[in-house]
């Protein structure tokens, strides 16, 4: 098939074109980067003559977005929201405009649109989307706001043609440097893998082969649209994520970091603590109920496999 991924040159979309390509799929990755073999250039907010690359496509993956590492400044919230608006808008142009679009637009979302709590997971059915939850910072309710807003814009879409599915995903754990799981080994490694803020948090998450899988499975599938999960099914409370992670590479202790040791932490390191400290409860109930297998289902499973193939890097 034919794969078209704009935002393709970050952590998610590497994993993506070299699952596909290795499978023999052709890939283009539409990025602001100067354009190379395989990767042309846009700027995420206009037509162009990237547009060529859609028409005709079987496959459009839009991850295209600006990072959520980083401190919510108000100018980062602004970029946030434009970045993932102006791309998701600008693609459903292009695809509207195509002689032959594309049959599927996979459209990158996130699980943060689900609101903070720890009582019940959050399924696409009965899942609480977020945004006024008591006792949480009110900040938090931006980046649900930019979610909705994101989705809202995939709707909106004019794509009679295009099936589209908003993929609302949890963390992506791949062993690649500059990954959360790269990350998260490096704070174990350094004996900081503890819980934060008591650990009661709920983590999903969701292995790098069940994410590329999943993708593929929801491509084959007409039936399938809208919004769907993309979480495994073993979401974990944040304290015995970390005690896992610590096991799997065989470290007996992680210091615990209050809130306000987290807010220190996540300003010398530049990002925010609601990455940590926010509750993301989420399971796959569309996959489930479709009859999607999870290849790494619990954290343990897909922890030992990921440090595996770090270790052999």
């Amino acid at each position: 098939m034919r794969v078209v991924i704009p935002g393709g040159t970050g952590h998610v979309g590497q994993v993506l074109r070299a699952a596909w390509e290795d499978a023999g799929h052709d890939v283009v990755v539409l990025s602001r980067r100067p354009a190379t073999a395989g990767r042309l250039t846009w700027d995420g907010c206009t037509l162009g003559d990237w547009a060529a690359a859609i028409d005709g496509a079987d496959v459009v993956v839009n991850l295209a977005g600006r990072t959520v590492d980083c401190r919510y400044t108000e100018e980062n919230l602004r970029q946030m929201m434009s970045s993932r608006v102006l791309s998701t808008r600008v693609i459903g142009e292009a695809i509207a405009a195509a002689r032959r679009p594309p049959s599927v637009w996979l459209q990158m979302s996130t699980a943060t649109i689900y609101a903070h709590r720890t009582d019940a997971p959050n399924d696409e059915a009965a899942g609480l989307i977020g945004g006024d939850e008591p006792d949480v910072p009110a900040y938090w309710a931006r980046s649900i706001d930019i979610a909705k807003a994101w989705e809202q814009t995939l709707a909106e879409a004019v794509t009679p043609r295009t099936r589209k599915v908003a993929l609302r995903t949890a963390m992506v754990m791949s062993p690649v440097k500059g990954s959360v799981f790269d990350v998260l080994s490096g704070m174990v490694r350094w004996g900081l893998g503890g819980p934060i803020g008591g650990g009661d948090q709920r983590v999903s998450w969701i292995h790098e082969a069940d994410f590329v899988a999943a993708l593929e499975f929801l491509i084959s599938r007409d039936d399938l649209e809208g919004a769907v999960n993309l979480a495994a099914p073993g979401p974990v409370v944040q304290r015995v994520f970390m005690e896992e992670l610590r096991a799997v590479w065989g470290v007996g202790v992680g210091l615990p970091a209050t809130r306000w040791m987290a807010e220190v932490g996540a300003w010398v390191m530049r990002t925010d603590t609601e990455l940590v400290l926010k509750s993301r409860y989420v399971v796959p109930g569309r996959l489930l109920e479709a009859g999607f297998t999870f290849e790494y289902p619990t954290w343990p499973l897909a922890a030992e496999a990921l440090v595996e193939a770090r270790k052999a890097r």
